[in-house]
């Protein structure tokens, strides 16, 4: 910016002059009346804020509408430190203003500014209009401040620009400098803002899925790598354990902790994996889920509604593409699997997804093995039903692998690429308008036009800010790029949100508008018309409201008709349930008395079997001892017969050879 080589708080007072807000030399010929209505009342309350301090006087009358507007923009910053007070009222003006400091005639010596953090005025200023008929401007000048009576001199503060507070173009992509060790270039990493740092974890790296988990310090813009082990168990076996590489996952914040969902790994599981980090332990550890997990995928998108995880579409391990719809309930840690109606988007992976309201999930973009998407589908969470809203402005062409991040109603989508190139455009579309817009272009080759980039919403210091890292686009990148985002609207609701202190009042309070000669008129308004109005539209509201009412007693009455036939059929079905437990209960004990009878069975069985055994071997023996017995009778019987044989012929032939006879045997011869 032209305004880059003044510090502050010069930088401020030379705005506060150009903008004609007085200071020590003359106003410039450019002064408030060039501004709309609402920029005017911001500029002053932001000046009010940084001069003297938070609002302390009480609300003007009712009758002061220029007063009370002017109130309410001062009253609405709180307790803004006079410093942050300071860089907006700049940051403001270079957005209506670009080249105003190019316009500024010589330098605007710097007036004293109170330091609202130590000091409290000792008398409570009056608000004075903005101008005073004759076009210049009678704002008081900063006043030495007065401590327990005595005389106090204020010093200017010393603004130091540190972290994303470096980025100074609004609505610009700027590569920011950092120092450290930088991680290694990928994409299809996750990323998550905890506490002002940006967390990576994991990518893809030529093919090689990573691990690694580091982390970039958004106050100095500092990597480092964090040493995180995976706790399985035991605080012993957590020292050793090592997180499983993987890509294509969901890294997301609750709380003060963030959790990894998903993604593809080398060896995947049947179901998806969900690890939680701690940033104060430097561990991870495998959550526990109930209910039917998704089956694990890569190139989902989680989203976080409210206490829920909402898992859409992805890319399984067999490549199948999904447009199935998982929540995870973070309080029970259940997994549920919804049937929503209507006409889901196409399976796909590498989109896009966010949360509206707390209750619509918008889905945009993505791809599939053959195309790209620039469809824009949402559910509503409340009714589970899809539906294809009409898109305003000028519709996104095809992408996939881009990112989003969403900041109020704004979601921001950066990158992608169309299977020829990487999309050069940073879109936003307005969830409430379904309007989109291109926010900037880059040109040339650069990462952040690249497939697989992440994209993280971060206020720091008060300032909106988009970062991305990462990506490829023929190239793997590890740069880091933050735009910084118009903080006008933001300021503006902000002080449009804050109550009145006078509660009574209700008078309705007339428009302001500031004229070409910079003087601030009234509008006058019809209240009678307006009243009547006002009648008309309660009458419609009421009769709108009535008819609503009796739309939902009558779904009232039928979804308790509902409820008591569901009763009625829980009530039938425990007891049929009762009936097959008890049945149930009798089967088994006829199958236990079965059971042991089969096992006596089994026992004779084998007593039988063994004395069948030892009949063979009775049978056996007897034969062996019969064939003996034959055998002992043939050889008796031969020499019985042989004994005989001798016994007859024994007589002659012992006479014969000289054995006489006896002699009873010779006189018995």
């Amino acid at each position: 910016m032209a305004s880059s080589g003044i510090a502050y708080p010069d930088r401020f007072y030379a705005a506060a002059a150009y903008a004609g807000f007085g200071g020590a030399g003359a106003p410039s010929a450019a002064a408030i009346s060039r501004f709309q209505n609402d920029v005017a009342l911001l500029l002053y309350g932001l000046h009010q804020q940084a001069t003297v301090g938070p609002c302390n006087v009480p609300k003007p009358r009712a009758w002061s509408p220029v007063e009370q507007s002017k109130w309410t923009s001062w009253h609405g910053l709180g307790s803004m430190p006079s410093a942050e007070a300071m860089r907006l009222f700049v940051k403001i003006l270079e957005e209506e203003d670009p080249g105003w400091y190019s316009r500024i005639p010589e330098f605007i010596n710097p007036q004293p500014v109170v330091d609202i953090e130590m000091h409290k005025p000792k008398e409570e200023p009056d608000i004075v209009p903005l101008t005073n008929g004759t076009g210049t401007s009678s704002i008081p000048e900063p006043k030495t401040i007065s401590e327990n009576g005595s005389s106090v001199e204020t010093q200017d503060k010393v603004v130091i620009l540190e972290g994303l507070s470096t980025v100074s173009a609004h609505e610009e992509w700027t590569a920011l400098s950092v120092s450290g060790q930088r991680p290694k270039p990928r994409y299809e990493h996750g990323a998550t803002v905890l506490q002002d740092k940006m967390y990576i974890f994991g990518g893809n790296h030529n093919g090689r899925y990573l691990s690694d988990l580091q982390v970039l310090d958004l106050k100095s813009l500092t990597w480092s790598k964090i040493d995180a082990k995976l706790q399985a168990g035991t605080s012993d076996s957590a020292k050793t354990a090592q997180v499983s590489p993987c890509a294509g996952h969901s890294l997301i914040s609750c709380g003060n902790k963030f959790f990894s969902v998903a993604g593809h790994t080398k060896d995947p599981s049947d179901s998806i994996t969900v690890k939680e980090f701690d940033p104060h332990t430097c561990t991870w550890s495998i959550v526990k889920t109930y209910g039917k997990p998704p089956v694990s995928r890569g190139g989902q998108s989680v989203t976080l509604v409210g206490t829920t995880l909402v898992v859409f579409g992805g890319e399984d391990a067999k490549r199948c593409l999904l447009n199935d719809l998982h929540i995870l309930d973070l309080e029970t840690m259940t997994w549920d699997d919804v049937d929503a109606i209507g006409t889901p988007p196409a399976p796909r992976s590498d989109h896009v997804a966010a949360c509206h309201a707390d209750r619509y999930l918008l889905i945009f973009g993505g791809g599939s093995h053959a195309t790209c998407f620039n469809d824009l589908h949402v559910l509503d969470l409340q009714t589970m039903e899809w539906s294809r809203p009409k898109q305003q402005g000028p519709i996104p062409s095809p992408r996939a692998g881009h990112a989003g991040a969403t900041v109020g109603e704004n979601w921001y989508i950066v990158g992608g690429g169309n299977n020829k190139s990487g999309v050069s455009e940073t879109l936003v579309l307005n969830m409430s308008t379904l309007a989109w817009s291109v926010v900037s272009t880059v040109e040339g080759r650069v990462p952040l036009a690249s497939e697989g980039m992440t994209l993280l919403y971060s206020n720091y210091s008060g300032e909106d800010y988009l970062i991305s890292f990462g990506g490829y686009n023929g190239r793997y990148s590890n740069e880091v790029y933050a735009l910084k985002l118009s903080v006008k609207l933001d300021l503006q609701s902000s002080t449009k949100d804050q109550p009145t202190s006078d509660s009574t009042s209700r008078v309705l309070e007339p428009e302001v508008e500031i004229s070409q000669d910079g003087k601030i008129r009234e509008i006058a308004m019809d209240n009678a018309d307006s009243k009547n109005r006002n009648d008309e539209a309660n009458e419609q509201l009421l009769a709108a409201l009535k008819a609503e009412k009796d739309e939902l007693e009558a779904t009232l009455n039928r979804e308790g008709l509902q409820t008591v036939q569901l009763k009625e059929e829980i009530t039938e079905a425990e007891a049929r349930n009762a009936e097959l437990t008890k049945e149930l209960q009798a089967v088994r004990g006829q199958l236990a008395a079965e059971q042991s009878r089969c096992f006596k069975l089994e026992v004779d069985v084998a007593e039988l079997r063994q004395k069948l055994q030892s009949l063979d071997a009775l049978e056996r023996e007897v034969e062996l001892l019969r064939r003996q017995k034959a055998a002992s009778e043939q050889e008796q019987a031969a020499l019985d017969a042989k004994q005989k044989k001798q016994a007859g012929s024994g007589g002659v032939w012992g006479w014969l050879v000289g054995t006489p006879p006896d002699d009873d045997d010779s006189e018995s011869s």
